[in-house]
């Protein structure tokens, strides 16, 4: 009787052969796959099976020829990115796990989503991000309540009498003359603030930069300047945010590597399964793969069922169960000294409220090495803070601020460590979750910041922080043909801990 596929997967591991869909169905028809596995092994053949590498001749129920996935043997593109070995020092395969989470919904979620909640999450943020603001940033005297303000603002009306406040932006919105107005508000009162788009030599570059991007619905800023002479209008001579000038990076002694990947969409039409199978020969085989211990997937690691209008009709595997499980094989093809960490994004099934929490133990179940936290996720590897965010709100941000744009994400991310938020917009394209202590706060500063979601690649520092726009394992979407938009597929970006060098393996 022909065994199973749940036989045969461990044998294939064993040996580091690599079964595409065909091949998966071609061997659970055969009398006797195991030999044909020991064949393989000992002609010192590892890597993907193509069907034309398998006998003609078998015993057992017969299944209709399946198309091979395209292309399956195609060259790494410009061979591969050069490396240096004291870049990379230390080999993986011996290493402990060294994973502390500090910070992951998952369990600690208490919101009934009331408006006392709502309430709560606010306050908890304005009273958060107002105290890093005061830690970080240079403000010329100690901020007021903004009713005590408007009480006293009589004493507020020249440039030498400076006053400062700190609180949630309401209505930012831009003149026709080009300044930046919008309404500060606190647990006290609001009050109604101007910067000016000043030219020649009273131009302030900071400010320039600021009114050029805009602010956020529901940022937290600081300001300080004077009122206007009827005491209507607060004009800002500086703006203040919460991110300190420069981040000290930590170095772990422990030299080992950690790779990054996002949006793998499995299930879809377009999930790109060739490159994929192209990536665990490498992980298998390349000397670079021997450093890496870890790696994140931050989200959509499927397609899910039911996320927009229509997907049925773009699905290969139309149960949402079923794409995990696809998945949890894809991942046992990768060596057995990688651990991944693992979070959720908007096609996953969980709650699409942020911050996410984990998958639930039904899909947990098929998969082994792997680490299930929340999106997103604050955790340190071998002492080296992570930062891991699936990265909707890049969406609000792309629609709130001038200067992001889908083909930049990373000055998204930028724009979320200024704020050390990420995700300040209320009811914007972002679903949030009003919990008592307000999860989507920058705790604190990453020494690797990783988001995906945009299906774009980037690689970059910013103020010491590494920025990781993770690349997609999904080709370009009918939607995305229709927007214009090209992807950067199959990227794997790979940093060590040790001496946070960063290279890209290209895939496609």
């Amino acid at each position: 009787m022909p065994a199973s596929w749940a036989e045969i997967f461990p044998h294939l591991m064993r040996a580091k052969l690599i079964a595409t869909r065909g091949v998966k169905d071609k061997l659970v028809t055969m009398e006797d796959p195991f030999s044909i596995i020991r064949d393989f092994e000992s002609k010192g053949i590892m890597g993907p099976i193509t069907l034309d590498m398998l006998p003609t001749k078998s015993i057992g129920r017969t299944v209709a020829p399946i198309a091979e996935s395209e292309p399956e043997n195609i060259e790494f593109r410009n061979n591969l990115p050069d490396w240096r070995k004291e870049d990379f020092p230390m080999e993986a395969l011996d290493v402990s796990v060294d994973l502390s989470i500090h910070y992951d919904i998952t369990g600690n979620s208490t919101t009934e989503g009331k408006m006392v909640d709502i309430n709560a999450a606010f306050t908890n943020r304005l009273e958060r991000l107002r105290k890093l603001i005061i830690k970080n940033s240079n403000l010329p005297r100690r901020p007021m309540e903004i009713a005590r303000l408007q009480a006293e603002r009589g004493r507020f009306q020249a440039r030498e009498s400076i006053a400062v406040a700190i609180g949630l932006v309401n209505d930012p919105r831009h003149t026709k003359n080009g300044h930046l107005m919008f309404g500060l508000e606190d647990s006290t009162g609001e009050m109604n603030c101007l910067l000016m788009n000043r030219t020649g030599d009273d131009r302030i570059i900071e400010h320039s930069n600021v009114i050029e991007s805009g602010l956020m619905p529901d940022d937290v800023v600081g300001v300080s300047g004077s009122f206007s002479a009827n005491g209507d209008l607060f004009y800002i001579d500086d703006l203040h945010f919460p991110m300190e000038d420069r981040h000290e990076k930590s170095y772990s002694d422990t030299g080992v590597s950690v790779a990054f990947l996002s949006d793998i969409h499995v299930g879809s039409k377009t999930f790109l399964e060739a490159q994929w199978m192209k990536m665990a020969k490498w992980f298998n085989t390349d000397p670079l793969a021997r450093t890496i211990k870890y790696l994140v997937l931050s989200g959509d690691c499927v397609d899910g069922v039911g996320i927009y209008p229509g997907q049925d009709k773009e699905l290969a595997i139309k149960d949402l169960y079923g794409q995990y499980s696809r998945f949890a094989e894809l991942l046992e093809l990768l060596p057995e000294w990688v651990e991944c960490i693992m979070l959720p994004g908007n096609h996953d099934a969980v709650r699409p409220a942020e911050p996410q929490p984990t998958l639930e133990p039904d899909i947990q179940q098929d998969f082994n090495a792997t680490t299930f936290v929340g999106n997103p996720c604050d955790f340190s590897l071998h002492g080296v803070r992570l930062l891991s965010y699936h990265g909707k709100s890049i969406d609000d941000f792309v629609a709130g601020l001038r200067t992001v744009t889908y083909s930049d994400p990373v000055e998204a991310m930028r724009q979320m460590l200024r704020r050390r938020h990420l995700a300040p917009q209320w009811g914007g394209k972002t679903p949030l979750s009003p919990e008592p202590e307000d999860g989507l706060v920058i705790r604190e500063v990453p020494d690797i910041f990783v988001t995906g979601h945009v299906h774009g690649h980037e690689c970059v520092d910013f103020r010491g922080t590494t920025l990781i726009c993770s690349s997609t394992w999904q080709d370009q979407t009918s939607y995305q043909r229709m927007l214009g938009f090209q992807p950067k597929p199959c990227m794997l970006t790979v940093v060590n801990l040790g001496t946070h060098k960063t290279t890209a393996i290209p895939f496609a």
